[in-house]
């Protein structure tokens, strides 16, 4: 007679897969947590080194030829005028430099001054220009607020240094000043045209001719 096999139960069949899975969890769970590691790897951005900041350098990033540019004040009046053959603008000292250049300023009171120079080196307000190589600057004979005139004056240098928002001109090198018929000539000059004075250093001559008898 033919013994029969009890069948087993399913709580039987549940501990069974059970035990047999808990052998190979540990291997599962390596093999996982490679997988996750392997996924950060090639997901995660490499810092790279850091990037050294590079020196500027002294090229233009813009030029311009036979230009002109206007500034007005607030009133809308021509304040500056600045014409030139060929300009550069150097971003490094955010200046402009301006060949063959001629330059009209008007101060509040409307009274012109004129500066010429085979290079011109501008400010980026244009408030300061450094005149090289044959720099001239002139302003016209004009009628003082006390009422008095004011004679033509002319200033010449190899260099000048106009600040043209405070009229003043300053050289460390020799200069030549004419006032109406006086000249002087010194090895350097420091000249405010609000206060009118006019300071000449080093060796200074001067030519003032005689004044008619009144």
């Amino acid at each position: 007679m033919a013994t029969r096999m009890p069948t087993p139960t399913f709580a039987a069949l549940v501990r069974g897969a059970w035990e047999s899975l808990s052998v190979y969890l540990p291997i599962i769970l390596m093999g996982v947590l490679a997988l996750g590691t392997y996924w950060l790897a090639r997901n995660t951005p490499v810092l790279g080194p850091a990037e050294v900041p590079r020196a500027a350098s002294h090229d233009p990033d813009y030029s311009m030829k036979r230009f002109s540019m206007k500034t007005f004040d607030a009133a809308g009046k021509l304040k500056t005028e600045i014409l030139g053959s060929e300009g550069r603008h150097y971003p490094d000292t955010d200046t402009l430099e301006i060949d063959q250049p001629r330059i009209r300023s008007f101060n509040p009171r409307g009274e012109l001054t004129v500066a010429t120079a085979r290079l011109a080196i501008s400010n980026s307000d244009g408030s300061e220009v450094q005149l090289v190589g044959d720099a001239v600057v002139t302003r016209e004979a004009v009628t003082g607020a006390d009422g008095r005139n004011v004679p033509r004056s002319e200033l010449r240098g190899d260099f000048l240094d106009a600040f043209l928002n405070t009229e003043r001109v300053k050289s460390h090198k020799p200069v030549q000043v004419t006032r109406g018929n006086d000249r002087f000539t010194a090895d350097s000059l420091d000249y405010d045209n609000l206060d009118r004075v006019m300071q000449m250093h080093g060796r200074v001559r001067g030519v003032l001719p005689a004044r008619p008898a009144k």
